[in-house]
C-alpha cells in the first residue's frame, strides 16, 4: 500500500477538530487560538519519501519554522538535508546546537542526536540515552515543543515502525497543541501513526497527500 490514496470522506478531524485540550495550562500564557509558531514532524521507516511529500507541499515563505526528526543510521554520514532540500520549496539544513529556529526554514535532527526546541526557538542537540531504542527521538522533540509553545504547536507523525512519538504527541495535545497523523491504514509503515491514534491524541488522521495542505491551512488561518 503506497499511502497516497485519498480518504473517502476527506480530511475530517479525528475527534472534534484542532481545538485546545481541556487540560494543561499554557507555559507562556499564550491563549488558545493564538497563531501557530512551530511545526514539528517525525518519521521513521519510509520517512524520506513521506517527508519529501509533506515538506514539498509547504510554500516558500512559510511563516513558521519546521523541525524534523527522521530515524537515521548513526553509522553513516547523512545527506538527508540535501535530499529533502531538492523536494522542498523551503531551505533545509541539519540543526545546529544553539541556533535559533527561523520562520520558513526546515531543521532536521542530525544522526545520533536528539533535537529539542527551547525558549525563543533555540535548538539544542543532545547525545543522551536512547529513547525507545532510537536517537533522535520524536518523543523528546514533541515534548520540548509542547513545553515551549503549548497551543501554538503542531505535531505531525508520519510513517514508521515502533511507537516513538506517541507520548510526545500526547504532551502536545495536553498543552492545547494540534496533532496530525498520517492514516495508519495508508502509511507505508503503520506502527508510529497507529500508536498515536491509539493514544487518543490525534486531531487529524489523513492520507499522506493531504497532510501538507492541512498544516498550511491551520497555520495560515491562525496567522490571519
Amino acid at each position: 500500500m503506497n499511502g497516497l490514496g485519498p480518504a473517502a470522506s476527506g480530511p475530517e478531524p479525528a475527534a472534534s477538530g484542532p481545538g485546545p485540550a481541556a487540560s494543561g495550562p499554557e507555559p507562556d500564557g499564550a491563549a488558545p487560538g493564538a497563531p501557530y509558531d512551530i511545526v514539528a514532524i517525525a518519521a521513521s521507516a519510509g520517512g524520506i519519501t513521506a517527508l519529501g511529500r509533506v515538506l514539498g507541499g509547504l510554500p516558500a515563505g512559510f511563516p513558521v519554522p519546521v523541525v524534523v526528526v527522521q530515524h537515521l543510521d548513526p553509522r553513516h554520514q547523512t545527506i538527508i538535508a540535501d535530499v529533502l532540500g531538492r523536494r522542498a520549496k523551503l531551505p533545509v539544513q541539519l540543526a545546529r546546537e544553539g541556533e535559533r529556529a527561523k520562520a520558513g526554514t526546515i531543521y532536521v535532527a542530525p544522526p545520533n542526536h536528539h533535537l529539542l526546541v527551547g525558549p525563543n526557538g533555540t535548538l539544542t542537540l543532545s547525545s543522551s540515552e536512547l529513547v525507545h531504542f532510537v536517537r533522535p527521538s520524536a518523543d523528546l522533540l514533541f515534548e520540548s515543543v509542547a513545553g515551549t509553545y503549548g497551543a501554538r504547536a503542531i505535531a505531525c507523525i508520519l510513517t514508521g515502525s515502533g511507537s516513538d512519538g506517541a507520548m510526545g504527541a500526547s504532551a502536545v495535545k495536553s498543552r492545547g497543541g494540534t496533532v496530525i497523523v498520517e492514516d495508519p491504514e495508508l502509511a507505508e509503515f503503520k506502527g508510529m501513526p497507529e500508536a498515536v491514534v491509539s493514544s487518543g491524541a490525534a486531531d487529524f488522521v489523513l492520507p499522506l497527500d493531504e497532510v501538507a495542505s492541512v498544516i498550511r491551512g491551520l497555520v495560515e488561518a491562525r496567522a490571519s
